[in-house]
């Protein structure tokens, strides 16, 4: 589904508000896309933001009727998903880099731009991939504090930037938090600082924002500015399990990446992001379910007058006053995994959407720990 298409969607569904009309659409859906295995040997696992609804049953079909690719290396069915999400972004082929899951682009460009000494700015705490491969490769990392309301400190970020900045990074939405940079802001501080230095929007998450007319920063790419963007499959259209993701950028910031990409997905992972892209009911009925999902969470924080960050995402990052990692193994126990530490915030806990069924099992599980 492009951003266009989006956003008419979330306003005709009357999702744009906080997708509180919900029941009518997320009942005809749940009769369309049953999850296949809910809990793995009876557990809830809420620890990793996955879509426990996918792949959707059109994806599976694909992948069956793909297996006799499987003897080829993906170079074979490679160019179409290329021109796909190139339509989808409103680019050329030449902007889009295919990735073995989002992680392997956020290592590739923290390598591209963090070798030789280059700096790198982020928040913290916030998505650690690229900026962990780029440590372990020699960079320096500038963490900055998000602010009291955990969302980015974009003025002290902007500020910590010299002529040894190679990168300035932001997730958005950001993981663990869940929060959202106010879209004014967000291209403001992407125009000013891709002046600078390079700008990297991880939006991994982009597709559960419910704010209408929320901008990707794919726009600033088309303005042929400094900025990368990554986006993934893993999350909205349920393929955690295949590997695929891809960058958009500027053709010569592109051509640079690609260098640094060390793991290739494979064509069964191909076929599946092609037909994903095609299945907007599932799209549209993961995001209904997501929303469905959170506010049962909701409810559960509420009732135990527990602090929580209103989420922009497939989770919700909530604080227990407990040490997590206590925490984990008390809900464990429950045989309901949640995640894991995020320092500074460690009496804080992040717990994916899931299935109803699994938000039932982390209800009765979180009552009991806290009690």
């Amino acid at each position: 589904m492009n951003n266009i298409d989006r956003r008419k969607w979330l306003k005709t569904a009357g999702l744009s508000s906080g997708f509180t009309l919900l029941g009518g659409f997320s009942s005809m859906a749940m009769n369309l896309h049953t999850p296949i295995n809910t809990k793995l040997n009876g557990v809830a696992k809420l620890n990793s933001n996955e879509n426990p609804y996918g792949p959707s049953k059109a994806v599976r079909e694909v992948i069956i009727n793909s297996l006799d690719y499987a003897c080829r290396y993906p170079s074979i069915i490679f160019h179409p998903l290329v021109e796909q999400i190139a339509r989808k972004e409103g680019v050329t082929k030449d902007h889009i880099v295919i990735t073995g899951g989002s992680t392997e682009g956020l290592k590739a460009a923290g390598l591209t731009f963090g070798m030789n000494g280059g700096e790198i700015i982020a928040p913290e705490p916030t998505f650690q991939s690229l900026l962990t491969y780029a440590e372990n490769n020699g960079s320096f990392i500038h963490r900055v504090p998000v602010d009291e309301k955990m969302g980015h400190d974009l003025n002290e970020m902007e500020r910590r930037i010299t002529a040894k900045t190679g990168l300035v990074f932001i997730c958005n939405p950001n993981n663990p938090t869940g929060t959202l940079i106010e879209k004014d802001k967000l291209r403001d501080f992407c125009l000013s600082v891709s002046n600078r230095t390079m700008v990297f929007s991880d939006e991994a998450y982009y597709d559960f924002i419910t704010e209408p007319d929320y901008p990707s920063m794919v726009e600033l790419v088309k303005e042929n500015m400094n900025v990368i963007v990554s986006k993934t499959f893993s999350k909205v259209y349920g393929l955690a399990g295949l590997r695929i993701g891809y960058l958009v950028a500027r053709p010569d910031i592109a051509t640079r990446l690609k260098k640094n990409v060390m793991a290739m997905t494979n064509v069964l992972a191909i076929e599946a992001a092609k037909e994903a892209l095609r299945d907007d009911e599932f799209y549209k009925f993961s995001i209904a379910k997501n929303v469905e999902a959170k506010n049962q969470i909701y409810k559960t924080l509420d009732d135990l007058d527990l602090e929580y960050q209103k989420s922009h995402t497939n989770f919700i990052f909530f604080k227990t006053g407990k040490p997590i990692t206590e925490m984990m193994a008390a809900m464990e126990k429950e045989n309901v995994l949640i995640g894991r530490p995020f320092p500074p915030f460690t009496n804080w806990a992040r717990i994916s959407s899931g299935t109803i069924e699994d938000i039932k099992l982390f209800d009765k599980a979180l009552r009991k720990v806290m009690t």
